[in-house]
Formats: C-alpha cells, structure tokens, sequence
C-alpha cells in the first residue's frame, strides 16, 4: 500500500488506527514522507518500529508525484493499493477490494465508494462530485463517463502492479496525476470499475493540494482531457497528426464550459465547427467566429456530421442531453462523448 504523506501530523492517528484496524491484514505499506515540518516523520517512524509491515522513506519536499514514483519502486506487492495519510478506511475495504479484483480477472484497476468528511466543511461541489462518484460501479459506466470527472476516487485506488508499470507508472506534473494515470488505464484498453460499496471515508479540507495548486485547477483538468481525447475518441486531430475519422468536432455548450472546452481543443489544433445550445439568447450568435446552431434541430445522423462534446455544467443537462443525442439516433462514445 502506498502512503505519501506530508504535514498530515494532526490526521494521522486516525488513518493509521483505521489501517491497524483492517480485517484483511496481509499487506504492505510503503509510507513517504514528503519533507513534513509537523511531526508526522516522526508519527510515522514511531509506527515502522510498532509494525513490521510499514516501510519508512523519507524524501525533501519533492512533490506527491515524484513521492509516489518513489514509493511505488518499493512496493512489491502483485496489487498496488493507494491511501492518504489524512483519511479514514472502512476496516472492510482492503479485504472487500481484493476479493473484488480476484473475483474479476478483466478489471485492470479499481476504487470503491467514498464518503466526504466532515459534514460541517463539506461543500455542495464535493456532495455533487460524491453522489455522481457513487453512481458509477461497473466498468461501462466509468468508460462512459470517463471524460467528466476522474471516476475513481485516487485514494481508494487498487490497480495490477504488471498493469501500472506497463503504462508508466505516475507521470503528470503539469496536471492531476491521478486522472492521468487513469486515463492512460482507460487509453490502453484497460477495464476499471468501482467497489459498490462506502469503503473510504474522504477528508474534506481547505487546504488540500487539489484546493490549492495549478495543477489541479479546472484549466489543468481541461488540459488533460484535451490530451486523452486526441489519444482516443478524436484520434488523427491536431497539429502534426493528419487527418483522421474524426475532421472536426461540434462542442455542445455555448456557456462558459462549453467555451473554455473549445478554446482548450483549438489550443492544440483540433478544430470546432460548431455550438449546439438550446438558449434562444445564444442561437444564432457565434463564439471565436463559430456559430452557435439550436441543438433541438439535431436529428439522425448523417456522414459529414461533426463528432460532438458534451460540454454543459448545469445539474441534471447531462442526462437530458445524452436523451436527446440517443433518441436522435446518436450512440456513445462513437458519436459523442460528454466532457462536463
């Protein structure tokens, strides 16, 4: 299990007792210190000498990622699972997971079900990225929506070691590691899927690295969805790749997401050729020169049709749309994917 840790001093107690606490007791666990100024080098050497099981390296401030490379070329296990040092595990979620992933040799990587924590500090953002996190179990429903948010929660992770080293391990620094990792997972034709079951209890604070760095900001998640999507459903698009089965697309969403969606695609070359929107206000107008067309005129498909983004952040306009688009005769992903 792999543990990077840094200024957790005032959390760590708890993680460690929910750890010492797990029915499943056969594992390893290779925490990183990441250059902690609390105490928690401390907590956690006084833990290595308590258990056998724990592993102790300590690093000087090298970042998460470069801690979890560290990390992770100390663990030996077949199965490399992830924790951090400020949450809580249900005393079942290690000995739940692996049954999960013995039981299911196709899935190359899984999480579980999460609970945010502490009520008073969680905000409507993470019960929202909660409740649709806990709506995606099987691995069609996280290869579906892939491309809206991380659909595994990164500190319930549970991936085949053979698998992590055969697509690189971490490897971002300029966006979140996590989401890339699994979106490299999702790009090799790998099937991931969730634990349908609350076997995490996830801290909620302010300050998280995913509150406060760039590399977490929503134009970094943009960035690496742009990236992936090249690699994948808009294969041959961008500067330097040649035409491929995907000549342009149609970005749905002439609000703020859909724009700063198409901006991010035109960055790298893939070009838009058009809005879809259903707001009168906006039909008719044009965005960076590309006009916005009244998507309730989407009907049938035809072979010069645009593949279409779904890029619209109001609650509920997902599913509404993804209604319109299948009952226009529209399938997913192979001529649309949502993005938002």
């Amino acid at each position: 299990m792999l543990f990077p840790c840094r200024d957790a001093a005032a959390y760590l107690p708890q993680a460690i007792r929910s750890l010492q606490a797990q029915t499943f007791a056969d594992f390893e666990v290779v925490a990183v210190d990441d250059g902690s100024a609390d105490g928690s080098g401390e907590l956690l050497e006084r833990w290595a000498r308590m258990d056998g099981r724990v592993r102790l390296l300590r690093l000087g401030r090298s970042g998460l990622t470069e801690a979890l490379r560290a990390g992770a070329e100390l663990c030996h296990g077949e199965y490399l699972a992830r924790f951090d040092a400020d949450d809580v595990a249900h005393p079942l979620r290690f000995g739940r997971q692996l049954q999960f992933m013995r039981g299911r040799p196709d899935i190359a990587a899984s999480g579980t079900h999460i609970r945010y924590f502490p009520a008073e500090v969680v905000g409507w953002g993470a019960r929202r990225y909660e409740r649709w996190l806990n709506g995606l179990s099987e691995p069609e429903q996280l290869a579906r929506d892939i491309f809206v948010e991380c659909p595994i929660a990164h500190p319930t992770l549970m991936l085949r070691r053979s698998v992590f080293e055969e697509v690189g391990g971490y490897q971002s620094e300029s966006w979140p590691e996590d989401y890339d990792l699994i979106l490299r997972l999702h790009a090799a034709g790998a099937r991931l899927a969730n634990v349908p079951q609350v076997l995490h209890f996830w801290r909620e604070r302010s300050d998280r690295a995913s509150r406060t760095e760039l590399r977490y900001s929503a134009d970094a998640f943009r960035r690496c969805k742009v990236q992936y999507l090249r690699a994948t459903d808009l294969r041959g698009q961008g500067r330097g790749r040649g035409r491929g089965r995907r000549d342009s697309v149609a970005v749905w969403g002439a609000g703020r997401v859909g724009k700063d969606f198409a901006r991010a695609l035109s960055d790298v070359g893939v070009t838009v050729r058009a809005f879809y929107d259903i707001d009168p206000d906006k039909i008719g107008q044009r965005i960076d020169d590309i006009p916005v067309r009244d998507a309730r005129r989407l009907d049938g498909r035809g072979g010069g049709d645009p593949y279409i983004l779904v890029a619209v952040g109001a609650s509920g306009a997902r599913e509404l749309i993804r209604g319109q688009l299948t009952a226009a005769g529209r399938r997913e992903p192979e001529d649309y994917r949502c993005v938002a």
